[in-house]
Parts: C-alpha cells; structure tokens; sequence
C-alpha cells in the first residue's frame, strides 16, 4: 500500500455520500457511553499538544486516510453494513473523548449502541470540485471535539471510491491498513450475503489500562530506563536533533512540506534484501544504516541518534486491533566513515535489538520522569526521527493492487525532518515531513539524493 501525502489524495468525480458514527439513543436520550476509561499516554500527550502553534488556538489535526476501489455497481446497502461492522468492531471507532479539571477522559458506545448517519452530498461534477470535497473532508476530523473517524464514498456508475480518515488521536498508521481490509473485506462478504470472516481484535482500551498498570510501578530509579538514561548521557539530553540544517530556530513550527519518493525499485528491493539476509540482517537495519550513512555523507555526525516509533500490539489479541499502539524508543547506531557494508548493518541490527530490549517503559513516562521539563510540545528542536514498515506485512497486503489501496498523512505543520521509510510491492520509498524553508527543501533534496545512491550501492554491490 503506497503512502502519499494528503495532497496528492485525487478522487475521480461521483455521487458523494459521507457517514459518521452516532448513537442509537440520539443526543436527546440517555448517555449510552461507557465513562470511566483513561486514554492511553499517546493519547493524553496528543491531545494536551495539538494546538496548532502556526495558526494559533485552533486545534490542529493530524490524520490518516485511506482510500480503496469498489469495481462495478455499488451495493449500497453492503456497504453501509461493512462500515459499521467496522465501527463495532474496533472500540477504538467508538471512543469520545472529553477533557475536564481531572484531565482527558474516554467514553466509548457499546457496538449495539453505534449507527451511521449519512449525509448525502450530491453529485460532484469535476476534478476540481472532486479536490475540493477531498479536502473538505479531511478537515472534518477534530482532536479536540471530535468526529475522530470519518467516512465516505464517490459513487459512480462502474466504479466507488471508498474513503475514510481517522484523527491521530485514535489511530496509528498501522492501524489505517487494518481499518481498510476490515471494510473492503466485510464488503466483498455483505455484498454476497455472507457475514465476514475476520479475526477477533482487542479492545484499546485494554491494552491502555495495562500499560498505565505496568507504568504505576516504575520510578526515576526502575531498571528498565537505564537504557533511556545512558542514551541521554550521550546524547546530552533526550531528544536526538536533526543534524543537518533546516534554516529554522529551535523550537519554531512551520507549515509542513509532505513528499513521496521512490528510493528502490521493485528489483532494487529484493537486491537489497538478499544483501541483508547474506549479511544477516533484516531489510529494517538495512534501512536504518542507510540513513544513518547518508546523514553522516551530508555533514552529520558518526553516530546515528534517532527516535524510532516501534509498534507495541504484538502478535496475540490486539494483532488486529485498530489503536495507538506505538512506543518510541532511541536507537545509537555507529556509522564511521570506512566501516564497511557488513559491518554497518551488524551495527544496525544490534543497536535496533538493545533498543527493543532497554525500551518497555512508554515514551511519555519516560519524558515524565528523565525530563518533565521537556514535557510540553512542541517538541524542543528538530528531532531526527526514523521509521521503517514493510505494507506487505499488514493483513489483505495480497490485494492491496487489485483494490488500488492508498494510504495518506495529513500534518499541518512542524518544527524539524521525519523520514518514513516503507517497502510496498513496488519497491522501497521516503515519506517526509518537514518545515517549509528554503533551506528545508535544499537540506531534503540532497539528502534524497544521496540516501538513493547509497540504497543503490547497498543492493546493487553491498558497499556504503
């Protein structure tokens, strides 16, 4: 599944329908909302930073989208019941979330509870006013005040393109390709009268009480920050800094410029990867090496320092849950001039496995306890951050083609560099976020540049 920016989301014209989730008693009625919940860390730390420091008070919202196509005639009514299958299926859809004196708190519907209401949009005429109603309906999620999931469709004659996009608040990107099989699948089953046939998903919000449980007993003294508090001490505080230079002041938000680029080609993947194994390493590594290297080729240090999100749902009850089930972890890789390819991704390999090890403490209680100074966002300087993910990993990746799957990101703004590296079928590419600046843009070109030559050389040759 390819990620793209939200900008280069393109929806052909149609009849659009958009859905939203409500409750069977309606406002009028009793609260049918289960009160009592807290929010994950993620969550509490999103929600109490997503003021928007570029355009003022209003909140911000970052969100994902995913889109898919439904070929032929739309089943209407299939496709209505895949929605809301979805939406009772994963609790996370049917969170609210209010803030009080006492802090963020969650409610969430019961599944029998929980209805879509649709809107009908009428007929949309031209690509333009198709791009228009694309980006009205991004803007519909709200961090604050809610809705936090959205959906929708462009319905034609031949063919639908369905659309949804979930605020950062209650998802993980992870999460947005689970939601997309979910619906797509539930679809093919509605639309032959079959019920779907899908794997149990774990509540969220179960797995929010356990890591807050887990939390509970950790002090500034717990074993299990040694590996935070020796980074730090190398580091000189916990925050990695981008090291290259983006022509902005520390701290500062700017609009945020978001591209795509293909790094690898679909035989320069499977190159790359039998260099990997051979070496005995996993493409991740690779890829973490790759970008350390080539930050250190464009003037930045001989040690890569960065923030990594790794996914903490596992592979039990939650490995189909939709959530926020991301931690983020430092990670210190060597990266000197004439080490080799061998040994730069060894390097790689055995700093991601110390990082996963000395990681199990969640990165707010961590920043609560090393460094609640910092403990406000934005966060205090450009962060070098680095993220890897193989999409033929995620459930339904086998039809990603066949149903024209996307993924997109919507960040209004920032104040540094985040590069997401991801494999799909296609071959292996670069989703960034930076600050635009012209010294941004210049930094972000010759990085690329120089990060597709040395992926070249690592698949083509297995040198740096």
């Amino acid at each position: 599944m390819l990620q793209q920016p939200s900008s280069e989301l393109v929806i052909a014209p149609g009849h659009a329908v958009a859905w939203r989730v409500h409750t069977a008693t309606g406002s009028a009625g009793p609260d049918p909302y289960r009160a009592g919940a807290l929010p994950s860390f993620n969550q509490e730390y999103h929600f109490g930073g997503c003021e928007d420091p570029v355009v003022g008070p209003r909140p911000r919202t970052d969100c994902f989208a995913g889109t898919f196509e439904i070929r032929g005639r739309l089943d209407r009514p299939a496709l209505e019941a895949a929605l809301l299958h979805c939406v009772r299926r994963h609790e996370a859809l049917r969170c609210v979330f209010r803030a009080s004196s006492g802090g963020l708190t969650v409610e969430v519907a019961a599944p029998e509870d929980v209805k879509l209401e649709a809107v009908d949009r009428g007929p949309v005429v031209s690509p333009a006013e198709a791009r228009t109603h694309v980006e009205r309906f991004l803007r519909a999620t709200d961090t604050r005040r809610g809705p936090w999931f959205v959906m929708g469709a462009m319905i034609r004659a031949e063919s639908t393109t369905v659309h949804f996009a979930c605020d950062h608040l209650v998802t993980d990107g992870a999460s947005m390709m689970i939601v997309l099989h979910d619906i797509a699948t539930a679809y093919a089953a509605f639309s032959c009268g079959r019920e779907p046939d899908l794997p149990a998903a774990g509540g969220f919000l179960d797995h929010s009480r356990e890591e807050r449980r887990r939390a509970a007993a950790t002090g500034p003294d717990d074993p299990g920050l040694d590996h935070w508090k020796g980074f730090m001490a190398r580091n000189g505080g916990l925050f990695p800094r981008f090291p290259l230079d983006l022509g902005i002041e520390p701290g500062a938000a700017r609009p945020a410029v978001n591209t795509t680029e293909l790094l690898l080609d679909r035989s320069g993947a499977a190159a790359l990867e039998d260099r990997c194994r051979a070496a005995g390493v996993g493409v991740s590594a690779g890829a973490l090496a790759a970008v350390g290297v080539s930050l250190r080729k464009e003037g930045g240090p001989e040690v890569h320092r960065a923030l990594v999100p790794v996914g903490t749902r596992g592979r039990s009850r939650h490995a189909h849950s939709t959530g926020w089930f991301v931690n983020l972890l430092p990670v210190e890789v060597p990266v000197p001039e004439g080490a080799d390819f061998a040994q730069t991704v060894a390097a790689a390999r055995d700093a991601s496995t110390r990082m996963i090890r000395g990681g199990r403490v969640p990165f707010v209680v961590v920043l609560r306890l090393l460094a609640p100074e910092l403990a406000a966002r934005p966060w205090p300087h450009a962060v070098n951050f680095f993220s890897y993910m193989d999409s033929r990993d995620a459930p339904g990746a086998a039809r990603h083609a066949e149903w024209q799957s996307r993924w997109y990101t919507s960040i209004p703004s920032t104040n540094g560099m985040f590069l997401w590296l991801y494999r799909t079928d296609e071959g292996v590419y670069l989703n960034s976020v930076h600050v635009d600046t012209p010294q941004a843009r210049r930094t972000k070109a010759a990085l690329v540049g120089t990060l597709t030559r040395t992926m070249e050389d690592m698949a083509g040759h297995g040198r740096l």
